[in-house]
C-alpha cells in the first residue's frame, strides 16, 4: 500500500500542486513569523542587555502603595545618597543617572529619530573626567547649560557637527545649544532608530527631575565580589523611599518583556497563518475527496483482490503524508526566507537594532508538524469515505453520489450550528463589552455553519444568476448546470474564498464606523479650533498654555493638567483645567448640573463623567476627601455629572485647585479657540507662536481625525496584506477545482465539441462557471463580513457613544468585483486545457 501511494503521488503531480502550494504558502507565513518574531527578540534582547554590563546593582525611587502614602511620584535620590551607595563594602564606585524625552530638530527643522525613542541623559564623568558608557569620538563632553554631546548616528542623520547650534525641545519650548561633542552607545532605543543627547548632569537635573536629584543610580561591583552580596550591602544604607535590584535581574526583566511585547505580534501574525491554513484545508480536502472519486474503480479493484478498508484508508494518508512532508519542507525555506527579508525590511527603516537570523529548532519542528498534520487530518475524511464503499457498486460507477441521507444530516448539522452562532452572536450584543468571549463563540459556530451548509445554499444562490447567464447562450446554461452538479465540491472552493472576504467586510466595515464616531466625537465634544500637545504625546510645560494665551488670535485657552490623586484607597486622575474658559472649548453633555462655578477661586468644586459618578455614588453635592500628589489632603464637591468621551473623562478640577500641589506642572493638551476658527494662516501663527517646534503637534478638529484615520487605515492595509495570503490560498483552490472539473469531464466536453461547441465556447464555459463560484463565495462573504462588522460595532458601541454603523458601499462593491476577477483569472489555464482537449481522445478516456 506505501508503493501504491508513491506511484499515486508521482503519477498525479500536476494534479497535487496545487494543494502544495496552499500547504506551502500557510507553512512559510507561520515559519516565517516565528523566524521573524524570534530574531527581532534576540536582536532586541541582546541590545537591551548590553545597556547593563556595567551596572551590578541598580537604586531607584520606590513609593509605597499603602494607603496613607502620597499618590504622587516617589522622590529622586539623592547625591547624599549617591555618594553612600558608592562606598558600602564591595562596591567600586557607583554613577547617578537622570533622563527623559528630548526632541532634536533636523537642519529643516524636522523631528530627528522616530520620535518616541528620543531621549537626553546626563554625561556623568568618572574619576578620570570621562563616561565610560558614552565614549567621546569627537570634541568635548558638555559642560554648563549650553552644551550638548550627540550619538554618532543622530549626528550622521541630522549633519550636524561640533560647534553647530542644535535646536532641541524637552518639554514644549524650544531651547538652544551649541553641540560640545559626537559620541557613540549601546543604547537599545539608538540602536533601534531613536537619538540621545547628553547634558551635564546639572542641566540634565533641571530638565528631567530636581537640583540635586538622579532617577537612578547604578552601583558597579568591586573585583570578587558578587551581584547579591552588592545589593545586600547596599539595602543597608537604603531610605524606604528607594530600593535595589541587580543588574541580573533588570537584564532578565527586560528581557521577559521584550518577549511578552513580541507575544502580541507573533499571535496576531500567527492568527492569519491560521486563517491562511484553514482556507487550505478546504483546498486539501477538496484534492483528495476528487482524486479518491477518480480513482474509485482502482480503489474498488483493490478491495476485490485483498485490500482492507484500514489499507485503503492508509494509502490515501500516506499519500497525504508525502504531500505535505513536501510541503512543509518548500514552506519552511520559503518561510526562512520571508523572515529575512522583513528583517532586512525593518532593519533599512532603523526601527530594530542589528542582529543574525535567528532559525530556532522550535520553528523548524512546528512548521514541519503544521504542514503535515494539516494535509493529512484534511485528507483522512476523504480517505475515509473511499474506503467504505463497496467493491461491487465502486466498479458499476466510476463517481458515487453523495447519498440523500448524508445531505439531509449534513444541513440539519449545519442548520443547528448556524443557528447557535446567531443566538450566541445576538446574545453578546445584548450584553455589550462583555460579550468578547460570547461573540467569538458565536462567530465560530455561524462561520462552520454557513460552510456545513454551503451545498445547500449553492443551488439557490446560484440559479438566481440564471437570467444573466442566459445571455451567453450555451456555454452560460451549461456553466450553471456544472456549478451546482457537485454542490459539496463548489461549496468547498466557494468556502475558501468566503472566509477571506468574511474578514476582510467584517473588518472594513468596523474601521469605517470607529472613523465615524471619532469624526463625530471631535465634531461633538469640542468646541475648540485647535488641539495643542506633544508630537509623542508625552507631558508639555505650562509654559505653552501661557504662550497661547497671550497670543492676541486666541479668544479661550486651557490646559488638560493631569495629576494622580487617592480618593477612596484609590489613585485617581485628576485632570486640571481653566474652569472659566472650558464652557467655550469644550461641548460636554452634563446629566446632572453644571460647569458653572467650576473656575471660582477656593470652592474646590468638581464635574466627573456618569460613570465615575455611578462606580463611586456621587451626585450634584456630593463631597468627597482627597489626597493629592504632595500628600496633602482636600476636600471636593460635585458641582456637575457628565457624559464623558475618549478625550475628556474622569475627574476635571480647575488648575488652580490641582497646582499648588504639583511639583512640576505638566500638561496632557492644550485647547484653543481662536478668532478667525480654523484655518491655515491661523494655524501657521499659532506654530510660529511656539518657535516652530518640531516636538509639538497642533492640531484641528481635521486633523485630529485624519491622524486617527491615518492610523486605523495603517493597520486595515497591514490586515489585508495579510488577509490577501487566504486569497491567494482561496484562487489556489478555484484553480485546483476546475483543473479538477476539466479532467472529469473528459468525455462530456468532448461530446460537446463533437456536436458542434466551439474551442471559444468551451472556453467561455469553463470561465463562466468559475465566475459563478467565486461570486457565490464573495456574495456569502460579503453578507457574513457586514453580520460581523455590525455584531462588533454593537460590542463597540457600548464603550463608545459616538460609534455609529458604516456600510462602505464603495468597498464592498470593490470586495465583489475583486471576487470576478479571482474567479476569472483562475480558470485562465482550466479554461485553456479544456478547449485544447483532442475530441476522439476526450469520447474515448474513461
Amino acid at each position: 500500500m506505501f508503493r501504491t501511494a508513491v506511484r499515486n503521488v508521482l503519477a498525479h503531480k500536476a494534479r497535487l500542486l496545487m494543494t502544495v502550494l496552499a500547504v506551502m504558502l500557510g507553512v512559510a507565513f507561520v515559519s516565517g513569523t516565528l523566524v521573524f518574531t524570534s530574531t527581532l527578540s534576540d536582536a532586541t534582547q541582546k541590545s537591551s542587555q548590553k545597556g547593563f554590563d556595567g551596572v551590578d546593582v541598580a537604586v531607584q525611587p520606590h513609593r509605597s502603595d499603602a494607603a496613607d502614602a502620597n499618590p504622587g511620584k516617589a522622590p529622586g535620590l539623592s547625591q547624599a545618597l549617591l555618594d553612600r551607595a558608592g562606598k558600602v563594602p564591595g562596591a567600586a564606585g557607583a554613577t547617578g543617572t537622570v533622563e527623559g524625552f528630548t526632541a532634536i530638530a533636523d537642519k529643516s527643522g524636522k523631528l530627528a529619530g522616530n520620535g518616541a525613542g528620543s531621549k537626553g541623559r546626563n554625561y556623568y564623568p568618572g574619576p578620570d573626567g570621562k563616561d565610560a558608557r558614552f565614549p567621546i569620538t569627537s570634541g568635548t563632553a558638555p559642560k554648563g547649560p549650553g552644551q550638548v554631546a550627540l550619538d554618532s548616528g543622530t549626528a550622521e542623520q541630522t549633519g550636524y557637527k561640533v560647534g553647530d547650534t542644535v535646536r532641541l525641545s524637552v518639554d514644549g519650548p524650544v531651547r538652544e545649544m551649541k553641540v560640545s561633542g559626537i559620541f557613540t552607545t549601546d543604547d537599545g532605543a539608538v540602536a533601534a532608530g531613536g537619538s540621545l543627547a547628553l547634558f551635564d548632569t546639572a542641566t540634565a537635573q533641571k530638565l528631567f527631575a530636581e537640583p540635586g536629584e538622579f532617577s537612578e543610580i547604578d552601583v558597579k561591583a568591586a573585583p570578587g565580589t558578587s551581584q547579591d552580596a552588592l545589593k545586600s550591602a547596599v539595602d543597608k544604607v537604603l531610605p524606604d523611599t528607594a530600593e535595589s535590584v541587580t543588574g541580573k535581574k533588570m537584564a532578565d526583566d527586560q528581557a521577559e518583556m521584550i518577549a511578552k511585547s513580541m507575544d502580541g505580534m507573533k499571535t496576531g501574525l500567527l492568527v492569519f497563518a491560521g486563517i491562511a491554513l484553514f482556507v487550505g484545508i478546504f483546498i486539501i480536502a477538496n484534492t483528495f475527496t476528487m482524486l479518491v472519486a477518480q480513482r474509485t474503480k482502482e480503489l474498488a479493484l483493490m478491495r476485490a483482490v485483498g485490500a482492507s478498508r484500514r489499507q485503503v484508508t492508509r494509502s490515501v494518508l500516506i499519500e497525504a503524508f508525502v504531500v505535505g512532508a513536501v510541503a512543509a519542507v518548500t514552506g519552511l525555506l520559503a518561510g526562512i526566507g520571508i523572515g529575512a527579508g522583513l528583517r532586512a525590511l525593518t532593519g533599512a527603516l532603523g526601527s530594530v537594532p542589528d542582529g543574525p537570523l535567528v532559525v530556532a529548532p522550535s520553528t523548524v519542528i512546528t512548521s514541519l508538524l503544521v504542514g503535515v498534520v494539516v494535509t493529512v487530518l484534511a485528507a483522512w475524511l476523504p480517505g475515509r469515505r473511499a474506503a467504505k464503499i463497496p467493491p461491487v457498486a465502486a466498479m458499476n460507477s466510476v463517481h458515487a453520489a453523495a447519498t440523500t441521507k448524508s445531505l439531509v444530516v449534513r444541513n440539519a448539522i449545519g442548520a443547528v450550528l448556524a443557528a447557535a452562532g446567531i443566538a450566541c452572536v445576538l446574545g453578546a450584543t445584548a450584553i455589550g463589552a462583555d460579550g468578547k468571549g460570547l461573540m467569538a463563540l458565536g462567530a465560530g459556530l455561524l462561520l462552520i455553519g454557513v460552510f456545513v451548509l454551503t451545498p445547500l445554499l449553492s443551488r439557490p444562490l446560484i440559479a438566481a444568476a440564471a437570467p444573466v447567464l442566459r445571455a451567453f447562450g450555451i456555454s452560460g446554461k451549461l456553466a450553471r448546470q456544472n456549478a451546482v452538479r457537485n454542490p459539496r465540491r463548489t461549496a468547498a472552493t466557494a468556502s475558501a474564498l468566503m472566509i477571506g472576504l468574511t474578514l476582510v467586510t467584517g473588518l472594513t466595515v468596523i474601521a469605517g464606523s470607529v472613523q465615524k464616531g471619532v469624526d463625530k466625537m471631535a465634531t461633538d465634544a469640542l468646541k475648540a479650533d485647535y488641539v495643542v500637545g506633544m508630537a509623542t504625546m508625552g507631558p508639555l510645560s505650562p509654559d505653552v498654555a501661557k504662550k497661547l494665551a497671550a497670543d492676541p488670535e486666541v479668544t479661550a485657552s486651557s490646559p488638560l493638567r493631569s495629576a494622580a490623586a487617592r480618593i477612596g484607597g484609590e489613585t485617581e486622575s485628576l485632570t486640571g483645567v481653566d474652569g472659566k474658559a472650558i464652557g467655550e472649548l469644550t461641548n460636554l453633555k452634563f446629566t446632572a448640573g453644571s460647569l458653572d462655578g467650576l473656575g471660582t477661586p477656593k470652592a474646590n468644586r468638581a464635574v466627573v463623567d456618569s460613570g465615575t459618578a455611578k462606580r463611586n455614588g456621587w451626585q450634584v453635592g456630593s463631597s468627597f476627601a482627597t489626597t493629592f500628589e504632595d500628600g496633602r489632603k482636600g476636600r471636593l464637591t460635585v458641582s456637575g455629572v457628565f457624559e464623558g468621551n475618549d478625550m475628556l473623562h474622569g475627574i476635571m478640577v480647575d488648575t488652580s485647585v490641582l497646582t499648588p500641589h504639583q511639583k512640576k506642572p505638566a500638561d496632557m493638551r492644550v485647547l484653543v479657540k481662536t478668532k478667525g476658527g480654523a484655518s491655515e494662516t491661523t494655524k501657521d501663527s499659532l506654530v510660529e507662536t511656539l518657535g516652530k517646534n518640531p516636538a509639538i503637534s497642533v492640531q484641528d478638529k481635521k486633523d485630529v481625525s485624519e491622524g486617527i484615520a491615518q492610523m486605523i487605515n495603517l493597520m486595515l492595509n497591514m490586515l489585508y496584506g495579510l488577509l490577501a495570503m487566504a486569497v491567494v490560498v482561496a484562487v489556489l483552490g478555484v484553480v485546483n477545482t476546475l483543473a479538477m472539473s476539466v479532467f472529469e469531464r473528459q468525455q462530456e466536453i468532448g461530446m460537446l465539441r463533437a456536436i458542434g461547441l466551439d474551442r471559444s465556447g468551451i472556453k467561455r464555459m469553463v470561465r463562466l462557471e468559475s465566475l459563478v463560484i467565486a461570486l457565490f463565495g464573495g456574495v456569502l462573504g460579503i453578507g457574513l463580513g457586514v453580520f460581523f462588522g455590525w455584531a462588533a460595532g454593537e460590542l463597540i458601541g457600548s464603550s463608545m457613544a459616538t460609534y455609529e454603523l458604516v456600510l462602505p458601499w464603495g468597498r464592498l462593491g470593490v470586495f465583489l468585483a475583486l471576487a470576478a476577477v479571482v474567479g476569472m483569472l483562475a480558470a485562465l489555464w482550466p479554461a485553456r486545457r479544456a478547449a485544447k482537449l483532442n475530441m476522439l481522445a476526450a469520447i474515448k478516456a474513461e
